[in-house]
């Protein structure tokens, strides 16, 4: 079954990228929607365009095409991956607004109580932002903001984005390499 992957406009293209990156490696189906502004500023910070990816097997559904077939519940899809997950997309998700394809395709997750990872990407977290984030969680949605860690000991920019990245992967139940696994502070 497909995992749905939606870029909105906040900043964090390099986390989506590593993302999809690693399922298309592991042999999962990928649906990819970008928002406008989710294809600019991945453009802008990581040089790549979603619309790529078409190229290595990954299905690419347009955002304003509220007709495609995973706007349906009656289509089976894995899971749905918001990464980055804009505060707007957040709000929208949060009150049943499905004005396009990503924000839909969050709506048809939780009905039929399919997986919802939601990565928002924004600091300082607004009272509007964090009750978003409260409400979503208590309806089973999992809110995973890219949070730095040091236990790791990353080295690179890199290695900061695999580890949000290998969490993500986690929250999917999807092995991965992409950070060591805690040893209890034992090297």
């Amino acid at each position: 079954m497909e995992i749905i992957v939606g870029i909105t406009g906040a900043s964090g293209g390099p986390v989506a990228v590593k993302v999809i990156e690693s399922l298309i490696e592991k042999g999962h189906e990928i649906g990819l929607i970008a928002s406008e502004n989710g294809r600019k500023v991945m453009k802008f910070e990581t040089g790549r365009a979603p619309e790529d990816y078409g190229e290595k097997g990954v299905t690419i559904y347009e955002n304003n095409d509220l007709s495609s077939n995973i706007a349906s519940g009656t289509v089976p899809f894995e899971a749905v991956v918001i990464v980055p997950c804009s505060t707007s997309t957040l709000a929208k998700i949060n009150c049943g607004i499905a004005d396009n394809l990503i924000t839909r395709v969050a709506a048809v997750a939780i009905k039929e109580r399919r997986r919802l990872v939601l990565v928002p990407r924004e600091t300082p977290l607004s009272p509007i932002a964090l009750k978003n984030m409260k409400e979503l969680a208590e309806i089973g949605a999992i809110i995973l903001p890219p949070m730095m860690e040091f236990y790791t000991r990353p080295k690179t920019i890199d290695d900061m984005v695999s580890f949000t990245a290998g969490r993500i992967l986690d929250s999917l139940g999807i092995e991965h390499d992409l950070y060591p696994e805690w040893r209890g502070g034992k090297d």
